[in-house]
């Protein structure tokens, strides 16, 4: 039988996007921050298919085009840990030690929360993270239905854990899994889930045990505070005579992939602990609020790192943060770690970066998916304009990102490939419309009368 001849191939499908002309921040086989120039980035179907020259990339039909020349692309920044509804409290309750703030103010405060109160809460947060370069963000807090919902409407990325606390018997901890199980690979997968106990000191240890039980069962990651701080840690030892990471370990759920917010309060005493779970284990810090709280300790960040445990940068909440930014995240990680080692060449700029992109993509569970901007990833890009005169002359590239450029220098957030926000424009989300509906529940959610709160800080 005669063979049939071959068809002549087709034109190749033009791109959805192509960005030209900018410095693409890519990592190398060893993933070491490396900057690319005159680079061009080709998406389609909301996934980088190439990394290429901007003259190579010159004649390539696409839906859509970004002159991007003065800038650099980078991998979208991710938000480890924070409570997004929480920007509603923003500057209500300032230069409080820890446990007056929970208890005397932020506590008693979100007993009034509504389901709206929610809703109107996340949508100002995701309008701020993407005006500062955020595609992802892992969130921790309650009614997590109406963020999941903000984010399936405004086209973020998000990791979203419904928050529990033990003295809501069984059904706290029965709907976080049913969260977790309703929306998990929702927003056309923009959205994972986790199990979301709040702490080790408001969960019991057959809760914490229950909930390893079931993250195991069902696949899901557990995401929860732990040695928040120094005091946490020495409270549990006295009582209980563990630490709070001893206290993961000893319940199970160190055998989960688990994500701990904070660990300022992580002891040497933790390290081989948080060693024998590596490759299951991430810690979030958010430096930040360190400071304003006045803890003495920061995440130990070093120490992390040379057992094998990544470190994403978060903010926490901004109504204890009073920002969203994780641009100033890692600038302050970088200074930081410099300071409580008494080593200038620790953290270096590059290194900083790297915590930024591929290890905050690694806390929350999305390795190989986002975090570098190489074929096969997901288009999750920021380009930030560094023409301003506060990033001029550029001698370093890397120190200029981390300690010269701004939020305010992200120009366009790009999410799966669908712009967010162009020319600082944001296109998803009425920040106006926003503002106006929190204001008119300001009296209601601020009125502490009552008496309740939704618990005890007692650590």
């Amino acid at each position: 039988m005669t063979p049939s001849p071959t068809p002549a191939p087709g034109p190749a499908r033009g791109a959805d996007l192509v960005i030209t002309g900018c410095t693409v921040l890519t990592h190398d086989q060893d993933e070491r921050v490396v900057f690319r120039e005159d680079a061009a980035i080709v998406v389609r179907d909301g996934v980088v298919d190439d990394v290429t020259s901007t003259a190579e990339a010159a004649g390539l039909a696409a839906g859509e085009r970004i002159d991007a020349r003065g800038q650099v692309a980078m991998p979208g920044l991710v938000n480890c840990h924070t409570h997004a509804p929480m920007v509603a409290l923003r500057g209500l309750a300032e230069d409080l030690p820890t446990e007056e703030w929970f208890n005397d103010v932020v506590w008693p405060v979100e007993s009034n929360l509504t389901e709206q109160d929610v809703e109107s809460g996340a949508r100002l947060a995701c309008a701020e993270m993407i005006r500062g370069g955020v595609t992802c963000f892992a969130d921790h807090y309650f009614a997590m239905d109406a963020v999941a919902a903000v984010v399936a409407e405004c086209g973020m990325r998000a990791h979203l854990g419904q928050a529990y606390f033990s003295s809501q018997g069984d059904r706290g901890r029965e709907e976080s899994l049913e969260f977790a199980l309703r929306h998990r690979g929702g927003a056309g997968g923009r959205i994972t889930t986790a199990l979301a106990p709040h702490a080790p000191y408001t969960v019991t240890d057959a809760d914490l045990a229950a909930t390893a039980e079931l993250a195991r069962a069902h696949g899901l990651p557990v995401h929860l505070h732990a040695s928040e701080n120094r005091d946490q840690a020495d409270t549990s030892l006295a009582r209980h005579g563990v630490t709070p990471i001893e206290v993961l370990e000893r319940t199970g759920v160190l055998d989960t992939d688990v994500l701990i917010a904070h660990g300022t309060g992580i002891l040497e005493r933790d390290l081989p602990v948080l060693a024998r779970a590596r490759g299951r284990t991430a810690v979030a810090s958010a430096p930040r609020g360190y400071l304003k709280f006045g803890w003495p300790t920061t995440t130990p960040v070093r120490a992390l790192r040379e057992i094998g445990v990544p470190v994403g940068l978060a903010t926490d909440g901004a109504a204890s943060n009073n920002s969203l930014d994780v641009w100033e995240a890692m600038a302050l990680t970088a200074l930081i770690q410099k300071s409580t080692t008494g080593d200038p060449r620790w953290l270096t700029s590059r290194q900083a970066l790297h915590h930024a992109t591929l290890q905050s993509a690694q806390a929350v569970g999305l390795a190989g998916q986002v975090g570098s901007i190489a074929p096969g990833r997901r288009a999750d890009i920021v380009l930030v304009d560094l023409t301003g005169p506060h990033t001029q002359p550029v001698h370093d590239l890397a120190a200029t990102l981390v300690h010269s450029a701004r939020s305010g220098d992200v120009r366009t957030t790009i999410v799966d490939g669908r712009i967010l926000m162009r020319d600082r424009e944001l296109l998803t989300i009425d920040v106006p419309e926003v503002v106006e509906a929190l204001g008119r529940r300001m009296p209601a959610l601020l009125d502490r009368s009552h008496g309740r709160r939704i618990q005890e800080y007692d650590t």
